[in-house]
């Protein structure tokens, strides 16, 4: 480490207790942008009060969630079989969990939960994503009247035991705080395994796309760092290795798990990058780090079914484990406006489904994060009904692989003819 650099670090550790806490990586290029002249600090920071009652209120949490109960997944509905479509909001309507030994006694195999990040992007309101979601589409996820998807014939909500597990802390003025509370939940979600060695399955919904920072980390922390491989749906790279001197944010998840050995490049697989950004620069970048990436471009000149049939042999020609992270935005914007970064010319939902099911069915997926769900910026439902369709495919794909129907595209014989041919 150089002086400079633990100059750097000393400075910022006196002058704001909160980012020292961050934990992020100060790399050789940001010292270099940011170094200090003689009695010159150009490090931005405004220190915050660490003796403030209210500076640690935002991540505490209850500690009496096991008084009175015996563990186990909570069915907060006041009828019986979740025949009261409005009822209390949860996720697909499914029972609460609060603990590890909810996990475990209840043999959850996946457990959902919000985050609420909102200041590492350039546009507010994807807070709202996990609230907008839970009150979304409650038919056909819950009790006897619970239907199966239709090209599997296969009820994900009868096959695995799902839970709403509640949201993760948000300090809401700093994503550097939050990302370690958000990373601290997955991977408690994460750790719980059961008597058979199946581990719970954490799904994510978001908030802005910082997450797949402390989701994937968090992740590697459970499976081993270099174990985990990422597919990520995105319009834009989110590589960026900066923004106004921040080190998180919503375009720079991938840069840090990059830097800080969480996932390396070759375990990454892009798809839907489109617009004007990436550069030249970038993708010679990405190129650098063997990141393996299919934009929609190469869709457009060789079809979305080769490539769809590229990207699942490649989530399959690598780590044991991967994890999905997919940004909202990698659909056109005619079918998911509610976004803060939207990009013509992307993905139809007829796209998306398919291959959304098939990595979760076909590749052995640990953790899956939708983020970037802004419902205020769509004056309808559009965007919250496609972002829950979403997750239902990748539940169904859990389901199928649960069941052992891992063939290459599986559909029912019942749904791709009418039995005349």
């Amino acid at each position: 480490m150089t002086l400079l650099r633990t100059l750097l670090i000393l400075a910022v550790a006196a002058a704001a207790p909160a980012l020292a806490q961050v934990g992020l990586d100060f790399d050789e290029e940001f010292v270099k942008e940011f170094g200090t002249k003689p009695g010159e600090d150009k490090v931005p920071v405004i220190p915050m009060n660490p003796e403030d009652p209210t500076w640690d209120a935002w991540r505490l949490q209850r500690e009496n969630l096991m008084e009175g109960r015996k563990p186990g997944p909570i069915d907060v509905q006041r009828t019986p079989w979740g025949w009261d479509w409005q009822g209390i909001p949860t996720f697909f309507h499914q029972p609460v969990a609060l603990t590890p030994e909810d996990l475990k006694a209840g043999k959850v195999d996946v457990a959902i939960l919000g985050a609420h990040t909102d200041m590492g992007t350039g546009m507010r309101g994807a807070a709202h994503g996990p609230r907008a979601f839970r009150a979304c589409c409650p038919y056909g996820g819950w009790g006897v009247v619970s239907t199966p998807h239709m090209g599997a014939m296969l009820d994900p909500f009868h096959e695995l035991r799902v839970v709403d597990y509640g949201d993760a802390p948000n300090d809401l003025m700093s994503t550097e705080r939050t990302v370690h509370a958000v990373r601290e939940m997955v991977r408690q979600v994460a750790s719980v395994q059961h008597e058979d060695g199946s581990r719970v399955i954490p799904i994510i919904i978001g908030g802005d796309h910082s997450l797949m920072y402390p989701d994937a980390a968090a992740l590697a922390d459970v499976y081993g760092k270099g174990n985990v491989g990422v597919v990520h749906f995105d319009s834009h790279y989110d590589a960026g290795k900066y923004f106004f001197g921040h080190l998180i944010g919503h375009g720079q998840p991938v840069y840090r798990l990059l830097k800080e050995g969480h996932v390396p490049g070759p375990n990454f697989i892009q798809v839907a990058l489109r617009g004007y950004y990436p550069d030249k620069e970038t993708f010679e970048w990405l190129r650098e780090q063997k990141l393996r990436y299919h934009t929609m471009a190469e869709i457009e000149r060789r079809g979305f079914d080769a490539v769809m049939e590229d990207v699942i042999r490649e989530a399959n020609d690598g780590p044991e484990y991967i994890f999905v992270s997919f940004d909202i935005d990698a659909l056109d914007p005619a079918y998911m406006p509610g976004t803060g970064t939207p990009e013509p010319g992307g993905l139809t939902t007829r796209e998306a489904f398919p291959i959304v099911r098939r990595l979760c069915a076909e590749s052995n997926v640990v953790g899956f994060e939708l983020v970037e769900l802004l419902p205020l910026a769509d004056p309808g439902y559009t965007t919250v009904m496609n972002s829950n369709r979403i997750v239902r495919e990748c539940l169904t794909g859990i389901a199928m692989r649960k069941k052992g129907i891992t063939e290459k595209h599986y559909l029912s014989p019942l749904t791709v003819d009418d039995g005349r041919k």
